[in-house]
């Protein structure tokens, strides 16, 4: 609701007191009655100049504040975790519970996991019993990605280089994700949704907790590291080949875009 102020100007009364004198100096008086009738309304035109000013003054000041609030916006929150890595070794004839079947073929993997995890908090505006506006406050938003080289005892070390490379594959993605998950959050902060329903706080929880949903969602479709990995493993023929892992690595990272090979269940083998 915009509220706007108004000035009420007193007015002001002149009133001239003439005596009975003789006719030369009753000139004079009435010469001087028509200079003071002039008074206020120059009074007038410098309080209405002075109006003005006040006006512009405030409304310059208005336009200044709404720039400096847009200026100071809240933005996400992205908490990026080291990254996690082990070596571990197996017995192939008795693997470990925690560890990720092999594909068909595979004597060692890397298991790359980027997980996300998102909290969004809002403001609400009730407009009647069953309606209110959810305005969007804050986002944050933690990263974390786990890595595990699962090899068995006594694999040979261009087995472990292999598997290394995966490594740097998914860490090189990894180096910009905070960037990606706050450009993502980006496009939620300030975001306002209308929810209907006779309990409105559960219906803004609910509303909430699939917006966190949707930007994790986001953020692991467009992080995808998965089709270079899949490239990086036909450079190498899964380590079989004698390609440096440090230059398939590099033609991976380079040649993505058009080398791409179609997306399979497995990667990072």
């Amino acid at each position: 609701m915009l509220f706007v102020s108004g000035w009420r100007l007193d007015e002001s009364t002149f009133r001239v007191i003439r005596h009975s004198q003789t006719h030369g100096l009753g000139a004079v008086l009435f010469g001087k009655w028509n200079a003071e009738a002039v008074l206020p309304s120059r009074g007038l035109i410098v309080l209405c100049v002075l109006l003005g000013v006040l006006l512009f003054g405030w409304l310059t000041w208005r336009d200044f504040s709404s720039r400096r609030r847009l200026r100071q916006a809240p933005v996400a929150t992205i908490n990026k975790q080291p990254v996690a890595f082990a070596n571990r070794t197996f017995d192939p004839v008795t693997p470990p519970a925690d560890m990720p079947p092999l594909a068909s073929g595979e004597k060692a993997e890397c298991d790359s996991n980027f997980l996300s995890n998102a909290s969004v908090r809002g403001e609400s505006r009730q407009t009647d019993a069953t309606h209110a506006t959810v305005t969007i406050t804050e986002i944050k938003v933690t990263l974390q990605l786990n890595i595990n080289i699962w090899v068995p005892t006594g694999v040979a070390q261009h087995v472990i280089e292999h598997e290394e490379g995966h490594r740097q594959v998914s860490e090189y993605y990894y180096q910009t994700a905070d960037k990606l998950a706050e450009r993502i959050a980006a496009t939620y902060m300030g975001r306002q949704v209308d929810i209907t329903g006779t309990d409105l706080d559960a219906e803004s929880s609910k509303m909430l907790q699939q917006m966190a949903a949707d930007i994790t969602d986001e953020y692991k479709k467009e992080l995808n590291p998965g089709p270079t990995q899949l490239l990086y493993d036909a450079i190498t023929d899964h380590g079989r080949n004698e390609v440096v892992v440090k230059d398939a690595v590099a033609h991976a990272l380079k040649n993505i875009t058009i080398e791409s090979t179609q997306p399979t269940t497995n990667s990072g083998n």
